[in-house]
């Protein structure tokens, strides 16, 4: 009985990605052969030394609630990666760990957003953000970009979507999912548009930090002294270290919000898991260079991807400097008809490579851009081969 739902829940988008992953799991149940480039998750094992920490934090018999924002040491990690990766400086309070960085961007969303709040939001971003602010009474103000800037919204853009009602701004950087990157003077850019406004708070989701191409230097919003107590730094290891499952994330931002999410979380999920916090404190004080296998890896495999895809007549693609996602335009499909199927739009052709081509992709239009399709290539060679040969058939 639907009516007995709340309107917050029933309002609710799916996210798209893991329904996509879901309708594929189904079709598999069906006997049918799905590639699947829809998920975000990498391919890869955990890495041997991080699960050896973990065994041993379940022989030493770590199972005991956590403390609410984290273990004292897995946060003293996190400050000692902080300046080591991104020349931050935080402290104690600042920090505050999580069941992964997807709660910390809804806990940051919920202790910062009144109703009618407005969280600008360059597209494309991340499928959950746009509904995160929503279930805070938020307003998503998407801006518009396009692939020939490389996905990145511009200091005029964003001059012109702040209004006296805008909160927050939100953006990921390596970007799910364009792959984009914003370098040093690029956000200073945007940050000169922003010291004029003073309420506005930054949430620069790094997750995908590691995972860069040498393009592009990863850099920080909060590195800039005049933007440091305005910006919430949102990081965890799900992407670099192969973690998904182990479900940590975690911020570095002003005390009153760090305090506030602390306070928030203590009502809702408390700790997260003691195990995977023991592990992670593992994985951020070993050198980084340990997992850059996984990386160089991701590289051979988008130089692949790109490759396979400029082959096919109708995708236009960006060169992504990181995270694993090419984001092709596909526009030039639109009002064509494949096999009795007509496309009308990005979700029409991602539905189709699904039913005819047996090949999971995302829709642009759950990352607030319509024109585009967003392909994972976290997957071996020989499915992305496979993959895009079953799609250039489909469309030829």
């Amino acid at each position: 009985m639907s009516n007995q739902l709340s309107d917050r829940i029933n309002n609710l988008a799916t996210s798209a990605t893991l329904a996509m992953a879901a309708k594929a799991r189904e079709l598999r149940g069906e006997g049918k052969d799905i590639i699947g480039l829809s998920l975000g998750e990498p391919d890869f094992n955990t890495p041997d030394y991080i699960k050896d920490a973990a065994i041993q934090a379940v022989n030493d018999n770590y199972n005991s609630y956590s403390p609410v924002d984290g273990y004292v040491e897995l946060k003293e990690a996190i400050i000692t990666k902080f300046k080591r990766d991104n020349n931050l400086t935080y402290t104690l309070p600042q920090i505050v760990v999580s069941t992964g960085a997807k709660q910390a961007l809804y806990n940051v969303a919920q202790v910062c957003l009144n109703k009618g709040d407005e969280v600008i939001l360059p597209c494309p971003y991340w499928v959950s953000y746009s509904d995160i602010v929503k279930l805070a009474d938020g307003v998503p103000v998407e801006v518009k970009t396009s692939l020939e800037n490389d996905f990145k919204m511009t200091p005029e853009q964003l001059e012109a979507a702040i209004t006296p009602k805008t909160k927050m701004l939100w953006y990921s950087s390596p970007c799910n999912p364009s792959g984009s990157i914003y370098s040093k003077e690029e956000l200073r850019g945007l940050a000169d548009v922003l010291k004029k406004h003073p309420q506005i708070v930054v949430v620069s989701d790094e997750i995908y930090e590691h995972i860069n191409y040498g393009v592009t230097a990863h850099a920080s919003m909060a590195e800039f002294e005049d933007m440091y107590d305005r910006t919430v730094t949102v990081n965890g290891v799900a992407k670099a270290f192969a973690m998904t499952g182990w479900r940590i994330g975690y911020i570095g931002a002003p005390a009153y919000i760090a305090r506030a999410c602390n306070k928030l979380q203590g009502q809702v999920t408390s700790g997260s898991n003691c195990i995977a916090q023991r592990a992670v404190i593992t994985a951020l004080t070993e050198p980084v260079s340990r997992i850059q296998y996984m990386v160089d890896k991701f590289q051979e495999r988008r130089t692949l991807i790109l490759g396979l895809l400029n082959d096919i007549p109708g995708f236009k693609c960006n060169e992504p400097e990181g995270a694993f996602y090419v984001y092709p335009d596909v526009t030039a499909y639109f009002g064509k008809t494949f096999n009795g199927t007509t496309i009308n739009n990005a979700s029409d052709f991602a539905m189709y490579l699904l039913e005819n081509a047996n090949v999971a992709t995302v829709t642009g239009d759950a990352f607030g851009n319509g024109n585009c399709i967003r392909i994972s290539y976290a997957a071996s060679e020989d499915q992305i081969k496979e993959a895009i040969a079953r799609i250039k058939k489909a469309v030829s």
